[in-house]
């Protein structure tokens, strides 16, 4: 029989009416045929495959729509997972042949119920020999007593799954068993099902009804295809057990408890079911985006008045980048074009009327004189100040800025599973294991609790789907589960729970829509959180508590009611390279005395802070992108610290960074640009007892980690935590490039000591830094200060103020102007467009080795009652011979000597106003302030690319910029 003979769709069509047996030995004829009958897969493989009682879709519960990749592969593996009951350590010994000989010599079929050999079960297995098979023809059998199952055998019910109940409670003390097609219902007696204490047994598509299945070790099991309903399994130091594709509704508690370490004493069959185990194993896959529905990005929220944030992000997928065209264009225009800055900005520019500043936009060549312009150039040659008015720079500059944001993007990407596990062995050798109880493509809905692992138990959980339970996984004294691409969602509680040192791995599961924390890490509990997807929570997407600690790494996390990722009470994970993003409260909340190292992670359009540290937060915030929030890019309350460092803090609505003046942060190294308002701004006013912003996680209940948050923490990670930190006792701003922000680029109204030092504050939109309320000594040294919009530094009545060794060069309106207290001293004040230092009203400063010079008005300006010491300042003027203004009222109280005024002519004298010594800011060991030397020191990696080097062979005078 020749396959050429007829058409390959007769031969087919031939074909498919054969039963298994023949389609086996047609197989076996010739390659031609064995090809045929391969391409019957999605015809006569399909009908056997579904057509077998005993079996039901290969995709059931989770998927029953859709078809698997082979019905001839899922067939066979059918088979073969029948068939391990009967591969006892006996036939090990032996080849296959004999095994099959010897077993089909002694096998005999059994029939029990009405018509049947045998009245009960008790009666047939009596009977039995080794191996038999007992077939429960349809009907309900009921046995009185405990029956206890001495032989190895196999129980089928006959018939569709149904026909067949089963009232009984069965205790194996066999090797092996096998039960198929049943439905197990408790005795009157007790709501014992099933128990084993040594042997193996396994349950193929059967249904159980109110009650439980206990396998203590070294006993072991395999259920597959099976519904619990308002039943559990219970499983106690089992060394492998494998439940596969069953559904577990109704549980009054949990549906699957694993408890105890896995034992080392392993029965014969261990050995077959991690065989299973592997060749089964769900194929590792890369993250759907389309799982996660705030992951659909449509383009970010435009603004008219805020072109900048027509930006785009399209997390986790190759193609990403930070701006879009819309976006890169909106980079093209300075931060004072902006019109919606908030109430401070309104009021700001109503007192600039009092004193107006110069249009930054408008020419003002009508007010130099020859030499002026003459020394104008002179200036602007080593300097190439960036102001707002240099269109050309500023076009470079943003196109910079542009790609260097590209960049960073590129290189803050959202890393796959795959990715994960190549970097990291620990993980590739958790996400490997096979240990305890291994559960794959099982459905857990509507009950209480999904699983249950405690007492050093392990579970691995992989494909199943939880939803509308009261939690899906509780995890507790030192167990450990491994939960791989698994839906966890609608819990009325958190999704995953660990506590009381609990560890393992959680990767690559669709976390969403649950009531609490999509995962809860409490108690020293410390896991693995890699490349999950956690969104649409009603509360916070990952809570880190109580001692609680961690590695959360390359997750999703978006779309949360309350904070994306939230630590208190001496958390202190490891979060690095997320994409936290449209969460309604803050992207990451460390409040009560929480930690953790947060880097590299995308913190993006979070309605509150980026991040918001609060009541003794103490974190390490370092080298992450915080951008387009609706709010503040961090947020530091009342008594909140941390270390801040080497943060893009970018395009947020409100502040670049709000902090409280009784908080101590160390902010250092940070580029904090193009922010609605204020680049950095301290306040003094305290927060109120409910500060928390709505769904900031205010009302969330953490009683015990209250009460043992004064609990002894990790010696090892505490050194680790003490290395890696400065001590201080200042709030401190330092190294920091601030620029182009709306408002002022530093606004302090602080009852507490503040130091400001080496920072480079640049082109906003309205003065440099502004000291509105200092009671106490705020230092500004060292800092670069140019190009703002209006003056450089104001300083408000009753404030105290040391400046020294800051460079303020081109500003807007005046270069310094004090109505308080304090020390100026060693700065160069250069270039501004009016007065270069102004003392108004009762102000009383000790003015001393400053260098000074303003084109176009008086090098320094006294008014009203203000006094104090000037005295030994280098005063540069120009053709109007405006040098020192003095008050006529009060001028006994304004000491005003050893002052030297210097007038410029030519061009190559201006050049030498500034080279002893060098043109200040300098760094320490006296060396200037310059682009090469900001790159080269302190300032990490992450700022170095966004702010990159001067244009046109840069400036003396700016640092980063």
């Amino acid at each position: 029989m020749e396959v050429g003979v007829l058409p390959v769709e007769l031969w087919q069509l031939i074909f498919s009416y054969l039963h298994l047996p023949d389609l086996g030995r047609c197989s076996l004829v010739c390659r031609a045929w064995s090809e045929l009958v391969l391409s019957l897969d999605r015809t006569r493989w399909r009908q056997l495959c579904l057509g077998c009682l005993q079996h039901r879709h290969p995709n059931w519960p989770n998927r029953p729509g859709v078809e698997p990749t082979s019905w001839r592969e899922a067939f066979k593996q059918h088979y073969l997972a029948s068939k391990t009951w009967s591969k006892t350590t006996q036939d090990l010994d032996s080849s296959n042949c004999l095994s099959l000989f010897r077993r089909r010599k002694g096998w005999r079929r059994l029939c029990v119920g009405v018509g049947g050999e045998f009245g009960s079960l008790r009666a047939a297995l009596a009977a039995a020999s080794p191996y038999d098979r007992l077939v429960l023809l349809p009907g309900v059998h009921e046995e009185q007593s405990e029956v206890l199952l001495k032989v190895p055998v196999e129980v089928v019910g006959q018939g569709k799954l149904g026909d067949v109940a089963l009232l009984a409670s069965i205790d194996q003390h066999c090797p092996t068993a096998r039960l198929s097609n049943v439905v197990f219902m408790p005795a009157r007696f007790t709501s014992l099902l099933y128990k084993t204490t040594s042997g193996y047994v396994q349950f193929d598509n059967c249904n159980f009804e109110s009650g439980q299945l206990q396998i203590h070790a070294p006993g072991t099991c395999q259920v597959k295809f099976c519904t619990f309903s308002q039943s559990s399994i219970h499983l106690r130091s089992v060394a492998l057990c494998i439940l596969e594709h069953c559904e577990f509704t109704g549980s009054e508690n949990a549906s699957v408890t694993v408890e105890g370490c896995p034992s080392s004493d392993r029965n014969w069959a261990c050995k077959h079911l991690a065989v299973l185990a592997k060749s089964c194993a769900v194929s590792l896959r890369e993250p759907d985006p389309a799982v996660c529905p705030a992951a659909k990005w449509d383009g970010w929220r435009e603004s008219p008045l805020r072109p900048v944030r027509t930006c785009e992000i399209v997390v986790g997928e190759e193609q990403s980048s930070f701006l879009s065209a819309a976006g890169a264009q909106a980079l093209l225009g300075s931060a004072q074009e902006d019109t919606e800055f908030g109430e401070n900005l309104r009021a700001a520019k109503e007192e600039e009327e009092e004193y107006p500043a110069l249009d930054s936009n408008s020419s003002d060549s009508d007010l130099r004189s020859d030499d002026e312009e003459d020394a104008q150039v002179a200036y602007k040659a080593p300097c190439q100040a960036h102001s707002p008015r240099h269109t050309l720079a500023d076009v470079m500059d943003s196109k910079l800025q542009s790609n260097r944001l590209h960049a960073l993007q590129r290189d803050l990407k959202l890393k796959s599973l795959q990715q994960e596990l190549q970097q990291d062995k620990e993980a590739q050798s958790l996400a490997n294991s096979l240990q305890g109880c291994i559960i794959r493509q099982c459905l857990f809905r509507d009950g209480k609790g999904g699983i249950f692992i405690y007492s050093r138990g392990q579970a691995k959980v992989e494909g199943s789907i939880f939803r509308d339970l009261t939690y899906a996984v509780r995890c507790i004294q030192n167990s450990k589960v491994i939960m791989l691409r698994n839906d966890i969602h609608h819990c009325k509680a958190s999704g995953i729970f660990l506590r009381l040192l609990a560890g393992g791995l959680i990767a690559d599961n669709n976390i969403h829509s649950n009531c609490e924390a999509g995962v809860d890490i409490r108690k020293g509990a410390n896991p693995l959180v890699l490349c999950n997807k956690i969104h649409s929570g009603l509360r916070s997407g990952i809570v880190v508590a109580g001692n609680g600690k961690g590695i959360i790494r390359s997750n999703q996390i978006c779309g949360n009611k309350e904070a994306g990722i939230y630590i208190l009470y001496n958390g202190n994970p490891a979060v690095s390279g997320n994409h936290i993003f449209q969460g309604l409260a803050a992207g990451i909340a460390v409040n009560e005395n929480g930690r953790g190292q947060i880097t590299g992670n995308i913190i993006c359009e979070n309605q509150w802070g980026g991040a918001d540290i609060r009541h003794g937060g103490d974190p390490v915030l370092r080298n992450n992108l915080i951008s387009c929030g609706y709010s503040d890019g961090v947020v530091v309350g009342e008594r909140g610290k941390g270390l801040i460092e080497g943060n893009v803090i970018y395009g947020n609505k409100g502040c670049g960074v709000w902090m409280m003046s009784s908080s101590l942060p160390h902010l250092i190294n940070n580029q904090i640009s193009h922010n609605s308002i204020y680049g950095v701004a301290v306040f003094c006013h305290k927060d109120n007892a409910g500060d928390y912003p709505p769904g900031q996680g205010g009302s969330e209940s953490f009683q015990e980690e209250r009460e043992g948050a004064g609990g002894e923490n990790d010696a090892d990670s505490e050194e680790e935590y003490l290395a890696a930190r400065r001590p201080i006792s200042v709030a401190l701003v330092e190294l920091n490039s601030i620029n182009h922000n709306g408002a002022a680029g530093l606004h302090v109204k602080s009852s507490e000591v503040l130091n400001i030092i080496a920072n480079v504050i640049h082109a906003n939109g309205d003065g440099g830094v502004a000291v509105l309320q200092s009671s106490q000594l705020t230092r500004i040294a060292n800092n670069s200060i140019s190009c703002n919009s209006r003056g450089g530094v104001l300083v408000e009545a009753d404030c105290q103020v040391e400046l020294r060794g800051n460079g303020i060069y081109e500003n807007s309106s005046h270069g310094i102007v004090s109505k308080g207290e304090g020390v100026i001293a060693e700065n160069d004040i250069i270039g501004n467009h009016r007065c270069g230092l102004q003392l108004l009203q009762a102000a009383d400063m000790k003015v001393t080795k400053n260098r000074i010079q303003s084109f176009r008005d008086y090098g320094i300006a006294l008014f009203d009652e203000a006094k104090g010491l000037v005295q030994e300042n280098l005063i540069f003027q120009g053709r109007s011979k405006k040098s020192i203004l003095r008050p006529i009222l009060n001028a006994e109280d304004c000491i005003i000597q050893n002052n030297m005024l210097l007038t410029f002519k030519k061009r190559f004298d201006m050049e030498c106003m500034l080279i002893n010594p060098p043109a200040r800011p300098h760094l320490e060991g006296g060396a200037p302030v310059s682009c090469t030397a900001a790159a080269g020191q302190r300032v990490s990696s992450i700022t170095t690319r966004v702010d990159g080097g001067c244009h046109n062979h840069g400036s003396i005078f700016c640092t980063i910029l």
